[in-house]
């Protein structure tokens, strides 16, 4: 990465590690299998293995807090936020009233779709200078219009991928707190740091060079440096985490979006899965891709095979096709498999038909598919 947003930023930006490519775009939202009667609506989803390099920490920018003053949200001294608005807009949507929940930690900013291996960078810095936390911003979709696309990780997995990040991130498991987006969306930059600040009270941040805040993003990670010193908090800026692999797709290397430089994105997982390159899809996440599938009495078992709907699933599927060397998951191990995926089905062949208890759909809630 060629910035020298270091300099501007006055803060170092450290190198992490490689990353991969594009996208996939779903028509419509999946549904959950419903459990008995009619079928239920689909709820709202809300919305890695490889080696980093051993640079010296980044560097901590911690500014002194202008006790002299204090600024409201709309930069003019001597104000204070409403004790009334601040109970009603509460930041954390899956924290209590009081809001602390991550309380003097170090916050990972960002939307973590994938949980790729770029935000496991993230969390990796957090955990260098505090207890990390990653504050991701939900129903971004929905407010501004977005075509409906499925998770990259079934909200049910997530606690699980996190849990794998543990051993980078000095054996502590990053824990995720939700934002919901219509509620900082007006923010402007100042806003949004001042109510991490205050509301939150947390100790710093961790972003990438290319992260964007505030209303109509119109806060860079200068910006983001700038108002964590103003307001007393250490800011991390990491450098993005650059695609090595540089996958093609008839011999052409695309960029998958505007903002697309080279670096691992949740964009470039979702074109990996679209093409069905497996391979390359868990080269960017640093585990193999996990499809969660909801079971029930519309599943159809036939000896060592499985029949689910496609309508199952709880999270993106890979390009249609046939796909080997897979491994079946209810918890705990089931065996390997074959899978094909088809507009209707997801046919899955175990290996060995004695890995199966005589009612595997009967006595589970949801099958996970694991992606050789």
């Amino acid at each position: 990465m060629e910035r020298s947003a270091a300099a501007a930023l006055g803060c170092a930006l450290r190198s992490p590690s490689p990353s991969p490519s594009p996208a996939a775009h779903w028509p419509q939202p999946l549904h959950r299998c419903p459990r008995r009667g009619a079928p239920v609506l689909p709820r709202s989803l809300l919305p890695p293995a490889r080696r980093f390099s051993q640079n010296k920490p980044l560097d901590m920018m911690k500014g002194q807090y202008r006790s002299m003053k204090t600024f409201s949200s709309s930069g003019h001294s001597g104000v204070k936020l409403n004790n009334d608005y601040s109970v009603n807009q509460k930041l954390l949507i899956d924290c209590g009233e009081d809001q602390d929940c991550v309380l003097g930690g170090i916050v990972a900013l960002g939307k973590f779709d994938a949980l790729h291996i770029g935000h496991r960078e993230l969390a990796m810095h957090a955990s260098k200078a505090g207890t990390p936390f990653l504050l991701s911003f939900v129903g971004m979709a929905e407010v501004l219009g977005w075509t409906y696309r499925p998770p990259v990780v079934a909200l049910c997995d997530r606690k699980r991928v996190l849990s794998s990040w543990a051993p980078y991130c000095r054996n502590v498991v990053p824990l995720e707190y939700q934002v919901e987006f219509s509620k900082v969306r007006s923010l402007s930059p100042r806003q949004f740091v001042e109510r991490l600040s205050k509301d939150l009270r947390i100790k710093g941040v961790v972003a990438g060079e290319n992260y964007r805040f505030g209303y109509k993003a119109s806060g860079d990670a200068a910006e983001l440096v700038k108002l964590c010193q103003e307001f007393g908090l250490s800011a991390f800026i990491v450098r993005s985490v650059m695609d090595t692999a540089k996958r093609s797709r008839n011999g052409a290397v695309d960029a998958i979006n505007s903002s697309d430089k080279g670096q691992v994105s949740s964009s470039r997982v979702r074109h990996a899965l679209a093409m069905g390159d497996m391979e390359y899809v868990s080269e960017l996440l640093g585990r193999k891709h996990r499809l969660v599938l909801t079971v029930n009495q519309n599943c159809l078992r036939e000896r060592k095979k499985i029949v689910i709907p496609i309508s199952c699933m709880l999270n993106m599927p890979p390009a249609e096709g046939m796909y080997e060397n897979c491994d079946l998951v209810n918890g705990g191990y089931l065996g390997p498999c074959r899978v094909i995926i088809d507009s209707d089905t997801i046919v899955i062949e175990m290996k060995d038909e004695n890995s199966l208890s005589p009612n595997p759909v009967q006595e589970v809630g949801q099958l996970g598919i694991e992606f050789g």
